[in-house]
């Protein structure tokens, strides 16, 4: 009886839901890519010369389970500067990869893609519409 009593405690811990036959999901992606987002982050404020990456703040990073993918989401201080900073970007990737595998002790650098992260202009437009729909309520029928 008291086999069965702690099988059946041994169930309730085991979660069914996840994929991948039950693996529960690591958590060493997510330090990872905390780990590369802060090396990135000392990487443009310190070491870049680009003027182009002048503004240039890393929002995002998301690593694949592998750690051999790395998707990383870039915001411009300004919208007008979006292309100008891909462009300084994707010209610095090879020395973002380079000092990211002298840096962090992992076996394989990931491969690094760069994505523009429009949220914060998308969450002042949508701002700017909430106002603008404050605005018309207030001023009520005509």
């Amino acid at each position: 009886m008291r086999w069965r009593q702690r099988c059946s405690t041994m169930a309730m811990d085991f979660d069914f839901k996840l994929p991948d036959l039950g693996r529960p999901e690591s958590s060493r992606p997510k330090r990872v890519a905390e780990a590369i987002r802060n090396e990135l982050t000392l990487l443009l404020l310190q070491r870049v010369a680009d003027p182009r990456l002048s503004g240039a703040t890393i929002s995002k990073v998301e690593v694949s389970p592998d750690l051999k993918a790395a998707k990383i989401y870039i915001t411009a201080a300004r919208h007008e500067e979006q292309q100008r900073t891909m462009a300084g970007v994707y010209k610095a990737k090879g020395f973002f990869r380079s000092h990211l595998a002298k840096t962090l002790n992992l076996r394989y650098t990931p491969e690094l893609h760069f994505y523009y992260d429009d949220l914060a202009q998308e969450a002042e437009r949508v701002e700017q519409l909430l106002t603008e729909l404050e605005r018309e309520r207030n001023r009520g029928p005509a």
